[in-house]
């Protein structure tokens, strides 16, 4: 079965205030992902509330990725993220 959740490249992520991502993507796309709701209920997540910790992010394939491994599926950084600039 193919992936029909095509997604363009992230080429910058920068950790912001309020467990907030902003992403550029490859399409000059930026928007900004919030992490609240999943860090909030999901416990591979619990290191991400420390704000230190969730400011360590980087690309890591067609994701992003932190540290002890914690990811987000890149399609919901890109479809579920809200666009701030083209």
């Amino acid at each position: 079965m193919k992936n029909k959740y095509i997604t363009p490249d992230i080429i910058n992520v920068k950790a912001l205030e309020n467990y907030q991502i902003e992403i550029t993507f490859e399409t000059n796309e930026k928007k900004i992902y919030d992490m609240k709701d999943i860090i909030s209920k999901n416990k591979l997540y619990k290191n991400l509330k420390d704000k230190e910790y969730f400011k360590n992010i980087k690309i890591r394939g067609e994701t992003i990725e932190w540290g002890k491994g914690e990811d987000v599926a890149p399609e919901l950084l890109y479809y579920n993220s809200k666009l701030i600039e083209k």
